[in-house]
This record gives structure tokens, C-alpha cells and sequence, in this order.
């Protein structure tokens, strides 16, 4: 990182802080999750900042009534650093996914082999069933190639609005090698 943009970096952090510290002065940081501090603080996922509008095309793209980005959420905090993870727990899993009751298995897995159709993830067999491990690939490449392909009901206004973020915070991922 170049020296103006570190210090044009360290400049917000310091106008953050400042705001922060008059908007809520009584601020207990005992209260605040340390992401910095892993060895004293657990349980975090690296995730893109773009999740919420990952999900909102992932919605649009599973189509009415068949939303995915909840189940989506719930792979990927339960994955490793490398996308990956076992599932040896599926009612669990449906439960945080947000499926309870005699069908929330089913529906459950009926969203996970959307997933996988939408070709966000892919699963093999293993000891706890068909759905036992998961491979979860990179969601701009995945959402970049729905775009290409003009994929039905593929939310441009979502799109449009995932790209512009993607620059804001320097995720490239949707950008052809040649504008690199």
C-alpha cells in the first residue's frame, strides 16, 4: 500500500473515531466485539462486506418464494477459511438456517441443491448422507457469470449496486483482468 493511501486510510480511522466518540460518548468498549482481537474474542467469519446484496441476487435468482441467502449464511459461517465444511449436523444446520418443524430438513436441503444448481456451492456425499461436505466458491465470480450468461430473472439494479460497492471497498473480483 502506497504511503498516500495509508495515511488518506489513517486520516478516516481518525475522523471515525472522533465522530464516534461524540455521537456515543458514554460507550462502554467492553460492549464492543474486537474483531482485531481474535485471541481474546471468538467466534468471527471472514466474510465480504457485499454479503447483504450477495444475498438479495441469490434470492432473486432462486426465484419467488425459494430464498437461499439464509442457508447461504449459515454454509459459510460454518465453513473454514478455505470455504469448506463438513455437515454432520443438518437439523442444526436447518434450524440456524432459519427451518424448523416436520419439513424444515427438507426444505432445508431442497435450498442447499438450489444453492448448488445456482453453482454458489458444491456438495459430495459422505458418512452423514448426500449432503455431507461443501465447497462453497467465490460469490462474485459465481454472481459475474450469471451476469454473462443473462441468466432469467438475473437483478441488474442488484448487479449494478454489488459492482459499485465491490469498488468502493477494492474487492476486483467483478472486474474483467483487463480493467485491472
Amino acid at each position: 500500500m502506497n504511503a498516500k493511501r495509508r495515511s488518506g486510510l489513517a486520516r478516516m480511522k481518525e475522523k471515525q473515531s472522533q465522530l464516534r466518540a461524540n455521537l456515543f460518548p458514554d460507550l462502554d468498549e467492553n460492549f464492543v466485539w474486537d474483531v482485531k482481537n481474535r485471541s481474546k474474542t471468538k467466534g468471527y467469519s471472514s466474510m465480504p462486506r457485499t454479503m447483504p446484496l450477495i444475498g438479495a441476487i441469490m434470492d432473486a435468482l432462486s426465484g419467488k418464494g425459494k430464498p437461499v441467502s439464509t442457508t447461504y449464511l449459515e454454509l459459510w459461517c460454518r465453513s473454514n477459511e478455505q470455504c469448506f465444511l463438513t455437515l454432520s449436523k443438518p437439523h442444526e444446520t436447518a434450524f440456524a438456517s432459519g427451518y424448523s418443524g416436520e419439513r424444515g430438513v427438507s426444505t432445508w436441503k431442497e435450498r442447499v441443491r438450489r444453492l448448488e444448481a445456482l453453482k454458489f456451492i458444491s456438495t459430495k456425499p459422505g458418512p452423514s448422507g448426500d449432503l455431507n461436505y461443501v465447497q462453497i466458491w467465490n460469490p462474485y465470480l459465481v454472481i459475474k457469470q450469471h451476469m454473462q450468461d443473462k441468466t432469467e430473472s438475473f437483478p441488474e439494479n442488484y448487479y449494478h449496486a454489488l459492482l459499485e460497492r465491490s469498488l468502493d471497498i477494492g474487492a476486483l473480483d467483478l472486474l474483467d483482468e483487463d480493467d485491472d
